[in-house]
C-alpha cells in the first residue's frame, strides 16, 4: 500500500475478529452443504430458472451492494459530497423504467437464455457469440480485479493493522474460502447466501447511518460540507464538481448495471416467469437507490469527520496538493473504525464481508459461466456435456481467483474505484448496448454491426489511465465513455445498413 496508516488508532477488538471469524465458518458451512443440491449446469448456472419475486430482488441486490461497492460509492461522497448522490437516483430512475417497461430484461427472459452472448448467437451467430463473450468475459474479469483490493484496504482500515502481509493473507483466506463455496455450490449457494448476507448488510447499512448522525449531528454535517466543498458540495452539475457529462454517464451506468451487466441480467434469467422478472426490476430500484445513498453518505461523514481532527485531516485533506485514490479509499473505514464501540463494530464489519462475499461469488459464477457457455462450447460442434461444463466452470472459477488476487495488488489505481470499475466494464458494455437494443428492437440489425459494434467498444480502454499515459491522452473516463457508445451505435446502425443480412431474424 501507497501510506501510511501508524498511529491511527481503532476499537476494533478480539471480540470484534471472534464475530467476524464465526460468521465466515457459518457461511462457507452453509454454501458448501448446499452442494448436494446440484444435479446439472441450469441448476449451477441460474438455479433451475426458479427464483421467486422476494429472493431474486434480495439475491441481486446482495450481489450489486457488495463492498467494493460501498467503498467506491464512500469514495464518492468523500470527494464529492451530497452532489454524489445523483449517482444513486440516476441508477434508481434507470432500474425502475426498465421494471415497468420490461426493457431488454423481458425479451431475453423470454428468450431463455443463461446468459447474453448466448442472445448474441441466437440473434447474429455463433462467431458473434464467441467474440461477445470473449469482450465480456475480459471486461468483466478486469472490472472485478480492484475488489480484492477494496476489501483490503477496508480491512486495513477498519481493524487498525498496518503490515501489508497481514491483509494479503487475510484477504487471501476470504477469497478462499468464497471460492470454495461459489465452485461447489454455483447458483443455488450463491442464492441463498446473498439472502443471508443481504439481511445482514441490511442492518449493517441502517445502524451506521444512524450511528453517523448521531455522532456527528445532521446540522453539523450539512455545515461542513457547504464551508468546504460549497455549492459543488450539493450541484452535481457544478463546473468544480461533476459536471453534466459525468451524470449523462451515469444514466447509461444505471441502465448498464441493472439491463446489460451480465450479474444483473442472470437473476432476470434465473426468475420464474417474465412477470416475476418486472417485479423484481420494480422492487430492485430501491435497493438500486440505497447501494450507492448509504454509502456516499458514509463517505460525507468520513470527510467531516476527519475534517474536524487535524491528525487525520494532514493525511486525506492536505492544505496543499492532492492524496493518493487509495488514500480516500481508506476514509470510510478509519472513521468508522473509530466512532464504532467495540463489539458493533465486529457485526458491521461482518455485514460488509458479507457484502464482499456476495459479490465475489456471483461474479466469480457468471464470468466462468460465460467462458464455459460462450467461449469454450460453441467451438465443439456436438456440445459439451452437463458434467464437463460444471468441471469447466469450476475451473475457471479458480483460475479467475487467482488472476483477481494477482490483479488487484499489483495494478496502480491512479483514480476514483468507481470510475475504474465504469470504465473497465464499458470494455463490454459499450457494443452490448448497441447489440441488445438493436438486435431486440430492430430486425434490420446486422452480424456485420455486431462485428463493428463489438470491436468499436473495446475502444473504451483508452479510459483507463495507465492507457491513456501510454499513448498519451487526457480524458475523463466519462467522456471516453460516451464517445465510445456514440461510436458503437453508429457503427451498428452503418454496418447494417451497408452489409444487411441474407436471411432476416425470425
Amino acid at each position: 500500500m501507497e501510506f501510511n496508516l501508524t498511529g491511527i488508532e481503532s476499537n476494533f477488538s478480539l471480540i470484534d475478529w471472534c464475530i467476524i471469524i464465526g460468521y465466515v465458518i457459518i457461511i462457507v458451512t452453509v454454501g458448501v452443504y448446499i452442494k448436494r443440491y446440484i444435479s446439472n449446469v441450469t441448476d449451477f448456472i441460474i438455479a433451475g430458472r426458479g427464483l421467486k419475486t422476494f429472493l431474486a430482488v434480495a439475491t441481486m441486490i446482495g450481489t450489486e451492494l457488495g463492498l467494493v461497492t460501498v467503498m467506491y460509492s464512500a469514495q464518492k461522497g468523500f470527494n464529492g459530497g451530497f452532489a454524489a448522490f445523483h449517482i444513486a437516483l440516476a441508477a434508481s430512475i434507470v432500474t425502475l423504467v426498465v421494471g415497468l417497461t420490461g426493457f431488454i430484461v423481458v425479451p431475453l427472459r423470454r428468450m431463455n437464455i443463461m446468459t447474453i452472448p448466448e442472445f448474441y448467437e441466437r440473434r447474429f451467430g455463433r462467431d458473434v457469440r464467441i467474440l461477445g463473450g470473449a469482450i465480456l468475459a475480459f471486461s468483466g474479469i478486469l472490472n472485478m480485479g480492484m475488489f480484492l483490493k477494496a476489501g483490503s484496504i477496508f480491512v486495513m482500515g477498519i481493524t487498525g493493522m498496518t503490515e501489508a502481509i497481514h491483509l494479503k493473507v487475510t484477504m487471501s483466506v476470504l477469497l478462499g474460502m468464497v471460492l470454495l463455496y461459489t465452485a461447489l455450490g454455483g447458483m443455488v449457494s450463491v442464492v441463498v447466501l446473498d439472502y443471508i448476507q443481504f439481511v445482514v448488510i441490511s442492518f449493517s447499512l441502517l445502524a451506521t447511518s444512524l450511528l453517523s448522525i448521531k455522532y456527528l449531528g445532521w446540522h453539523n454535517i450539512i455545515d461542513t460540507v457547504s464551508r468546504l466543498k460549497g455549492q459543488a458540495g450539493f450541484n452535481p452539475f457544478h463546473s468544480e464538481g461533476f459536471g453534466v457529462s459525468y451524470v449523462v454517464w451515469m444514466f447509461f451506468l444505471g441502465l448498464v448495471s441493472c439491463a446489460v451487466w451480465q450479474t444483473a441480467v442472470i437473476r432476470a434469467c434465473a426468475a420464474e416467469n417474465t412477470r416475476t422478472v418486472k417485479k423484481i426490476y420494480i422492487w430492485s430500484s430501491i435497493g438500486f437507490l440505497i447501494r450507492f445513498l448509504l454509502p456516499n453518505f458514509f463517505g460525507i461523514c468520513a470527510f467531516v469527520y476527519i475534517s474536524q481532527h487535524e491528525s487525520l485531516k494532514s493525511i486525506f485533506i492536505p492544505d496543499v496538493g492532492s492524496v493518493d485514490s487509495q488514500v480516500t479509499l481508506i476514509a470510510m473505514p478509519v472513521f468508522l473504525s473509530q466512532i464504532l464501540p467495540a463489539g458493533l463494530i465486529g457485526i458491521i464489519s461482518a455485514g460488509m464481508l458479507a457484502a464482499f462475499m456476495s459479490t465475489h461469488d456471483s461474479y466469480l459464477l457468471c464470468w466462468s459461466s460465460v467462458l464455459t457457455q460462450d467461449v469454450v462450447a460453441p467451438w465443439f460442434k456436438k456440445g459439451l456435456s452437463s458434467k464437463t461444463r460444471l468441471l469447466l466452470t469450476r475451473i475457471f472459477i479458480i483460475a479467475i481467483g487467482i488472476f483477481i488476487l494477482v490483479w488487484g495488488l499489483w495494478y496502480p489505481l491512479g483514480e476514483d474505484l468507481w470510475d475504474y470499475m465504469a470504465i473497465s466494464g464499458a470494455i463490454y458494455f459499450t457494443g452490448a448496448i448497441a447489440l441488445l437494443v438493436f438486435g431486440l428492437y430492430w430486425k434490420r440489425a446486422s452480424r456485420v454491426g455486431a462485428y463493428l459494434a463489438l470491436i468499436c467498444g473495446f475502444g473504451a480502454v483508452l479510459g483507463l489511465k495507465p492507457v491513456q499515459v501510454l499513448v498519451g491522452i487526457d480524458k475523463s473516463s466519462a467522456v471516453v465513455g460516451l464517445i465510445v457508445i456514440a461510436l458503437t451505435i453508429a457503427v451498428m446502425v452503418v454496418g447494417s445498413l451497408l452489409f444487411p443480412d441474407r436471411r432476416r431474424p425470425s
